[in-house]
């Protein structure tokens, strides 16, 4: 058995009990997940030719279309958490990529709303299609009582590392 079988078999620094076992065994299939689902992201990236951020934005924008949401930069910047000066070159960037466009605010003369271009729409789906469709079977294969226990376990979980420890904060 290697270290690393080892020290996931022995759950770290916690009891050798059942219960904890099962959370060890739950919580390392979860960091699994997490590695694979940063390397698919990864990948799509480069075969976009895409930073992070830029990715996270075409999604965004993407989302917003078909919802038939006007996104502003002031918008783009807020869910990116980015300052008005990044947007801009994000958006300058991805203007210059044919991935969005800039485009009057239908009610707003003096605003822009940013629109993913219809080749972005194609390239992401070309793109992740194949793969969401994949995710997409195994969650529809779930028995209705098991999908119930993966989002409730999946949103504590969420919930539990959205919690800011005030000792780790500073």
């Amino acid at each position: 058995m290697s270290t690393q079988e080892i020290t996931e078999a022995s759950g770290y620094w916690f009891p050798d009990d059942d219960a904890t076992q099962r959370g060890v065994t739950v919580l390392n299939a979860l960091r699994k997940y997490r590695t694979a689902e940063t390397a698919m992201r990864r990948r799509t990236r480069d075969s976009m030719g895409m930073g992070e951020t830029d990715l996270l934005a075409v999604r965004f924008l993407l989302q917003a279309q078909r919802s038939g949401r006007a996104v502003s930069p002031k918008d783009l910047a807020a869910y990116l958490g980015i300052s008005s000066a990044s947007t801009t070159i994000l958006i300058d960037r991805l203007v210059k990529s044919n991935h969005v466009r800039r485009d009057p605010h239908p009610t707003d003369r003096r605003a822009l709303v940013i629109t993913p271009t219809a080749e972005t729409d194609d390239e992401v789906r070309a793109t992740l299609g194949v793969m969401h469709r994949r995710m997409m079977t195994i969650a529809e294969d779930l028995s209705p009582d098991d999908g119930r226990v993966v989002t409730v376990f999946l949103e504590r979980m969420r919930s539990a590392v959205d919690q800011v420890d005030p000792a780790v904060a500073h």
